[in-house]
């Protein structure tokens, strides 16, 4: 029973992207920036992403987007789910490791929400100046889903370089 519990990190991660997404499509016109803070650095804004991370896709035709898009993840995001109730996939992981996983899910399923319920586009609405870094003076507007991604994923990593696989095999 222990190994659903990281479930509940991925349905607070979709029900608090769902309803900042709600919020945002009702009182933000599309395209439009609403609040800006931090002397510019934040933007709350309304944009629409028929593509994945940095428009990557956006040039696909639509039949090639419903299988790169929905299927592939819906097929990602049901591996991952499994691996975080069973050591046969991945190998052992720790409790860590498995929350990891489940904010992974928990974003991935939110922007898939977005991508069956909203013709193909996800609802991005967080903008933050990038000071010209990388050459781009705003980082590409992200969402909620976007973000529990990220930082799962760094937190995944970080945990197995510094060894948590070999305290899964000790926990288990």
């Amino acid at each position: 029973m222990r190994r659903y519990f990281p479930f509940l990190l991925s349905l607070a991660i979709i029900a608090a992207d769902q309803i900042s997404k709600a919020l945002v499509v009702h009182f933000i016109p599309e395209g439009t920036v609403a609040f800006s803070f931090f002397n510019d650095f934040l933007w709350i804004c309304h944009v629409r992403n028929d593509a994945v991370a940095f428009s990557l896709g956006a040039s696909l035709p639509a039949a090639v987007k419903y299988v790169v898009f929905i299927c592939l993840p819906l097929v990602i995001m049901a591996g991952v789910s499994a691996s975080i109730l069973s050591d046969r996939i991945l190998g052992p992981l720790t409790g860590f490791q498995r929350w990891c996983l489940a904010g992974i899910a928990g974003g991935g399923i939110g922007n898939l929400i977005d991508r069956i319920f909203r013709s193909l586009r996800v609802v991005d609405w967080i903008s933050t100046n990038n000071y010209g870094w990388f050459g781009m003076e705003r980082f590409p507007t992200y969402n909620l889903a976007d973000a529990a991604i990220v930082i799962s994923v760094i937190l995944l990593i970080i945990s197995m370089l510094s060894g948590g696989r070999k305290n899964a095999v000790k926990e288990n």
